[in-house]
């Protein structure tokens, strides 16, 4: 097994009590010990280890050493802000279509969690601009990024009011976690480059009708669409197959929509009519010569 599979001093690893399954992200440090209601393991433990060794504390509880995936680890890591679900993160990253070599603005950094995928996406051809108001949010998200990815990611932070208007022009992608973010659909028109992706993560069916109303109704974009996404885990043990007691429903809606030229956007025109019971025909059974 190489070096690199080792577990060095300074990086955060994930560690798991096989009985209870509590998680807990723990930064290795010469010296130091993980300590639980279960007693503690010295940091030398695990440093020199292969990830997936099982370590036994004092009090003979066992924990589970890996590398935390991204998910694990944005649910993890300290925040202050209310952190984007792995689900809405994932959901983001495919259809806001960010990927190597891309600019994309976003706001607000919170604690980091979605700048950590974007980051991870774009690559080091890429760039992520961050518009946070508050600095204290936007240090622990940079301590948190650097945990992860390391120093000299390709991240700028503005720490100024993004509804003041979005300083970068031809920008791939904007993605806004924030509480009114119709009123960035102007500025927004103007950072993007044609064919580029407006993306919004709201938590209540209000805001998400108000910005995708804004978006229809604005000359510049087109193909405005919301939904959400849920996640529904399953419990499978022997005779035992049914959906878990709890699952992660609802968490936030996604309005998307693409930049175009402005004789192709706006409104695609008036929804048709309702339809009523009386003008639906009876289903006979025959599909007819034209159905496929």
């Amino acid at each position: 097994m190489g070096d690199d599979a080792a577990f060095r001093a300074g990086e955060a690893i994930l560690l798991i009590d096989l009985r209870r399954g509590k998680r807990h992200l723990v930064t290795l440090r010469a010296g130091q010990a993980f300590h639980s209601d279960r007693g503690f393991i010295p940091h030398e433990t695990f440093i020199g280890a292969p990830e997936g060794v099982v370590a036994v504390t004092t009090r003979g509880a066992r924990y589970l050493a890996l590398r935390p995936t991204l998910a694990e680890y944005v649910l993890e890591m300290p925040r202050g802000a209310q952190i984007i679900y792995p689900k809405d993160l994932a959901t983001i990253a495919l259809f806001a279509d960010a990927g190597p070599g891309q600019t994309i603005v976003e706001a607000g950094i919170g604690s980091g969690a979605l700048t950590l995928v974007l980051l991870r996406l774009v690559g080091p051809t890429g760039r992520v601009v961050s518009y946070e108001v508050r600095e204290e949010f936007a240090r622990r998200a940079q301590r948190n990024i650097e945990a992860r990815l390391g120093a000299g990611v390709p991240l700028t932070v503005r720490l100024q009011d993004i509804y003041q208007g979005i300083e970068e022009r031809e920008v791939d992608r904007v993605i806004l976690d924030l509480p009114e973010p119709w009123r960035m659909v102007e500025p927004a028109a103007q950072a993007l480059r044609a064919g580029g992706l407006f993306c919004a993560y709201v938590p209540t069916i209000p805001q998400s009708q108000r910005v995708h109303e804004a978006l229809a109704a604005h000359p510049a974009f087109a193909l405005a669409e919301t939904f959400e996404t849920l996640l529904r885990p399953w419990n499978i043990a022997g005779l035992s197959v049914r959906p878990a007691h709890r699952m992660v429903a609802h968490t936030g809606f996604l309005t998307l929509a693409r930049r175009v030229q402005p004789a192709a956007g706006g409104s695609p025109g008036p929804a048709p009519p309702d339809v009523s019971p009386e003008d639906v025909e009876p289903a006979t059974g025959d599909p007819g010569p034209e159905a496929v």
